[in-house]
Parts: structure tokens; sequence; C-alpha cells
């Protein structure tokens, strides 16, 4: 798997988040400003990340859109002002707007993580495919503002699996380099605490499309429902449980808030698999 130029590679790879937002259901406000994006950043990455994903507009259940400039004033100016610091850093963007992913690609970002799996914004697959970037095809029910509304499948593992696997296929069919496209089942992404755990259980029927998976459990709630953990940040070591487990089960990436906890546990878990650093 390649994050622009740069390989990573064969053990898991952290990918650490960094939302410049005011309304995230974590971390809402922790990183809104430039100064305050890149010493998250840097605290992520002195804590083992391998990639920082910085994000413009909450996607928590219930939330509203923001329009697409207030997206970019919120996400170039980060996207910069941690390179300046970490020039060699791999910087993700968190948008489904081709615009803003272009801007944050131009300021030296090297992936897109579209939450719409390219079906958000016509021009998204085509800049993505110019760039040659890498790119994250997740799996939503809906929207955000929807998704949590009674989401329902006959089959959610199968059915997100072909979501993914037809998501692959129109990328490439795009111009998108197969060699730089991640799938992320989109754990809590219209689906209830029971399709959450089917997914997790099941996540090698995922991996079998043949693209690298990338997991995003950090701190959701359907890991308080099963902890009784109701303050986001209390969901550390439930989120830790479920990287491990995804990771037995084929996960390659894991988007995380708390990189340390999960990089060691992870690294511990290779260890056992007999990866080498």
């Amino acid at each position: 798997m390649r994050a622009g130029d740069r390989k990573l590679g064969p053990r898991p790879v952290l990918v650490g988040i960094v939302n410049v937002t005011p309304d995230s259901f974590s971390d809402g406000g922790e990183a809104f400003s430039p100064e305050r994006a890149v010493e998250r950043a840097l605290r992520l990455l002195e804590e083992g990340a391998h990639v920082i994903d910085v994000g413009g507009e909450s996607t928590r259940p219930g939330a509203e859109p923001v329009s697409g400039e207030e997206e970019l004033r919120r996400v170039v100016p980060a996207v910069q002002a941690i390179l300046a610091e970490r020039p060699e850093a791999v910087v993700s963007v968190d948008t489904y707007r081709s615009e803003t992913a272009e801007a944050a690609l131009d300021a030296g970002a090297l992936m897109v993580n579209d939450i719409t799996a390219l079906r958000g914004d016509p021009r998204m697959a085509p800049v993505v495919a110019e760039a040659g970037c890498g790119v994250v095809l997740m799996h939503m029910r809906g929207t955000p503002k929807t998704m949590q509304r009674d989401p329902r499948y006959a089959d959610v593992v199968r059915e997100v699996r072909n979501f993914l696997a037809e998501r692959a296929e129109a990328a490439v069919a795009a111009g998108v380099d197969p060699g730089r496209i991640l799938l992320d089942p989109g754990i809590g992404f219209g689906k209830t605490v029971e399709h959450n755990l089917r997914l997790l259980r099941s996540l090698d029927v995922i991996t079998e499309v043949g693209f690298p998976v990338l997991v995003g459990t950090s701190r959701k709630a359907f890991i308080g429902r099963i902890t009784g953990a109701e303050d986001p940040k209390e969901r550390v070591f439930g989120t830790v449980a479920t990287s491990v487990i995804a990771y037995g089960r084929g996960a390659f990436a894991f988007r995380v808030h708390d990189v340390r906890a999960n990089r060691e546990a992870l690294e511990v878990a290779a260890a056992v698999e007999g990866l080498s650093p």
C-alpha cells in the first residue's frame, strides 16, 4: 500500500485524526485553529502515527454540512501549517468535495479520505486520478445528518462488501491507480451496534475484495453502548480491542484519535504474527 509516493510497510498503519472543526463528536474545537492543528498533529506523529488525516467538516450522526468555502478555510491552512513543521509527513484530507481535495493536494497532502466513496462530487475521481494520490473509499448509508435514522440491511456484510467492490471498480475505471486505493466499511456510518459488530466479525469478507482495508472505530458510540462509557474519551480501551480484532481479520490501517494506545497494542499483535519493524 502506498500513500502518495511514500511506501508504508507491512505492519499496521496508524492514521491520526486532526479535526479542524468546532463540533466533532469526540474532539470538536481541540484543533480548530492551524496552530492547534499543528500541536495535535505533532503529538500524534510523536506517538507513532504514519498518516495525519485532516478534516474540516464533522461527520458525526446528525451533523449539518458546512459550506465548501468554510471547509477550505479550515482545512488548507492546517495542512500547510502541519507540512511547514513536518515536510516529510504523510497528510490525508478527509473530504468529499473536489475543491477541498484539490487545494489540499496542492498544499502537499498525499491522500483523500472520501466518506462518499467518490459519489459526493463528480469531479473527485478525476482529481484523485490526476494527482495520483492515495484514496480511501468508505461505505455510508445516507448522509451524516440522516444515516442513523433506522438503518436496515438484508445482509450488512454482503451489501457493504458489494458496494465497496463496485466503488473500487468505478475508481479504477476513472483512472485511479488501484495500488493507491483503500476500502473502509464505514463503522458507525448508517449502522446499528449489531451491524458494526457483524462487519468487524466478518471483516475478512471485505479484505477479500483485494484492496487494503482501513477501519475507523475510534471512540464511536457503539463502543460506549457495549462498555457503558458515555464520554467518547473514555472509549479508548474498547477502541483498542476493535483495532486488534480487526487487524487479526485482515485490516491494514486504523484511523484513531489515540495513536499510542492503538500503536502499542497493534505492535504486540504484529509481533505475535511474526512481522518485523
